[in-house]
């Protein structure tokens, strides 16, 4: 089952850096040869190529010989966790660790169960400083609860106090020091600088009666993130310059360096083109953008808080997210093309709308066509327990999306001379 490479990707990537980095592995493994941001750029037709920015964000693209347009996806490579503090140690009679909330994480599921700490740290050498990843690859540390003799209002209601409530406990007193010690054994030298995250250490599952559904961290957006590379990499060339875009810091905003509302991907388009010596906005005006993020499940014990004509099943094929107020980037256009691109790899599709009275949240998909204006479809995964520590999708779903990222990156855009698009 090719949802079992999903699961091995889910069970390595403990940090946005190490998520990157596995797919860059495969970028690598394909052929594709990466470029630097600081050099000029030498492209031609046949050329595979990637670059990385900050270590959280990757972009890879393939030239055809005959370009006509671009065909994107977006999604991203960070998850809702909780992230160290600098001078984080929490002395005492327990040692513990100062966090800091990390994107609109569900609180609750994080607690009584084994963590650990993985992200990239800066180290000095005799070139100049450099960057690795590390990850304590062991049951590390734990949240415990308060016994509920102690706090009888605990099934009631919550309030979690961020500077108390959940704080990793790492050991007794003795403890204090040791983690800087182990980071620093794994850095291989001096630390100067750390971006370190908790992450859960329970690895992928398939389970229900026919072991149809999948439970791991981070399915938002990693499922997405994988399914288009693999659609990326597997798709046969067509006229497009095929382009995947997976982007850091969608959980708190994408107003990052490395994020949908930076000029990275509308930087990369306008460098490649410019090495192609091609004119930018005629192939802008043959292209697409698939932002792709998960969407909300129909909960099997609240249906009530969906849409009930438009709300997907999980299991029932992709979703394709609408909202009037542009939360989501689709309109009637850009969903009857990615239905087409769907219908050709035999891929089911649900529509999504969120509850009239219930705002929903939002993706990367509106951002990024603030910088790229190409018509553009948000699309996902139908899960539940969206940003909890442990989610749940249909492992078919997954795999079709893998299916119809492929049939997408092997299509392209032609306009005729009334405007009307095709897809070839």
């Amino acid at each position: 089952m090719r949802v079992k490479n999903l699961m091995q990707y889910l069970d390595k990537a403990h940090s946005v850096y190490h998520s990157v980095a596995l797919l860059r592995q495969q970028l690598e493994a394909a052929g594709y040869r990466q470029l630097q941001e600081a050099d000029r750029w030498e492209l031609a037709p046949g050329d595979k190529c990637y670059l990385v920015r900050g270590g959280t964000a990757l972009i890879a693209f393939r030239i055809p010989e005959k370009p006509t347009g671009f065909m994107i996806s977006a999604s991203h490579s960070d998850r809702p966790c909780f992230k160290l503090k600098e001078n984080g140690e929490l002395s005492g009679p327990y040692t513990r660790l100062a966090v800091e909330r990390y994107g609109g994480m569900i609180i609750a599921p994080w607690l009584d169960r084994p963590l650990s700490v993985a992200g990239r740290v800066l180290v000095e050498t005799e070139n100049g400083i450099e960057s690795r990843l590390v990850d304590i690859d062991r049951d590390l540390m734990l949240i415990p609860n308060v016994a509920i003799h102690m706090n009888r209002t605990v099934n009631e209601a919550c309030k979690w106090d961020l500077t108390r409530d959940v704080c990793p406990l790492l050991g007794g007193k003795a403890a204090a020091g040791k983690l800087e010690k182990l980071l620093k054994k794994q850095a291989g030298g001096e630390i100067l600088g750390r971006d370190l995250f908790t992450y859960v250490r329970q690895k992928a599952i398939l389970w229900g009666v026919d072991k149809e559904y999948l439970s791991a961290p981070a399915l938002d957006d990693l499922a997405c993130a994988w399914a288009c590379t693999q659609g990326f990499l597997n798709a046969k060339e067509s006229s497009a310059i095929a382009v995947l875009a997976v982007l850091d810091n969608e959980e708190v905003g994408s107003a990052s360096n490395q994020g949908a509302d930076s000029t990275l991907l509308s930087q990369v388009l306008e460098r490649i083109c410019r090495a192609l010596q091609l004119e930018q906005a005629p192939l802008l005006a043959a292209s697409m953008l698939v932002s792709a993020d998960n969407a909300h499940g129909l909960h099997p014990n609240h249906p009530e808080l969906a849409d009930p004509q438009n709300a997907p099943l999980v299991g029932g094929g992709i979703a394709v997210k609408f909202n009037s107020t542009l939360r989501y980037t689709t309109d009637g256009l850009s969903a009857s093309l990615f239905r087409k691109v769907c219908k050709k790899a035999g891929v089911a599709t649900q529509t999504y709308y969120n509850r009239a009275d219930m705002p929903g949240g939002s993706t990367l998909g509106c951002i990024s066509i603030s910088h790229v204006s190409v018509p553009s479809v948000d699309i996902g995964i139908p899960q539940l327990a969206m940003h909890s520590s442990y989610e749940t999708c249909a492992a078919r779903d997954a795999e079709d999306l893998e299916k119809a990222m492929t049939a997408f990156y092997g299509s392209a855009i032609q306009r005729d001379a009334k405007g009307d698009y095709r897809l070839v």
